[in-house]
């Protein structure tokens, strides 16, 4: 008979990764789509003009190059020389309210000294060098997310969705 499983280690044994709560609550409305992916902070942002437009912004880390474009790889009129867009701008913030900013700083790997209030003070906290990137990637992954809130309700699992972040695991004491 095979050794029982501790209850520690179970959650190796699952298809399903414990979810870390975002910082505080956010709105979706300005920026739907926000990750910590790839070695970039990157996501959808709506337009403030268009309702038909959004625009994928994305700091990278290591290099501070960022980007910012609309889903059809057209250049953001607001990114030029030193100044960043209001796009960057609300993606920063709405990742430091998502993720906590000190997780950001972290992630970009921005030296990040006192308090930060918001996640615009991250962003002059060191020097960024515009560098055009491609939008696709990015934009793909926030249809494909949105395509899976159009899936039925169902308590079967679904095998696309094996790798989806679950809500948090029962603790050990539960278990036993």
């Amino acid at each position: 008979m095979p050794p029982a499983e501790s209850p520690e280690l179970d959650w190796e044994a699952r298809s399903a990764a414990v979810v870390v709560p975002p910082a505080r609550p956010r709105k979706l409305a300005k920026v739907p789509f926000v990750e910590l992916a790839e070695g970039r902070l990157q996501g959808v942002v709506s337009s403030g003009s268009d309702i038909d437009r959004v625009y994928v912004s994305q700091f990278t880390a290591g290099d501070h190059t960022l980007s910012c474009s609309t889903n059809n790889n057209r250049p953001c009129g607001g990114l030029y020389g030193d100044y960043t867009c209001k796009h960057l701008d609300l993606l920063i913030d709405e990742a430091a309210v998502q993720f906590g900013a000190a997780r950001v700083a972290r992630y970009l790997r921005i030296e990040a000294e006192g308090t930060i209030l918001h996640g615009t003070d991250l962003v002059r906290m060191t020097t960024w060098r515009v560098e055009r990137s491609s939008a696709a990637g990015v934009f793909a992954r926030f249809l494909r997310h949105l395509s899976y809130l159009e899936l039925p309700g169902t308590a079967e699992p679904l095998p696309e969705l094996h790798w989806f972040p679950a809500t948090q695991l029962p603790s050990a004491k539960a278990v036993s």
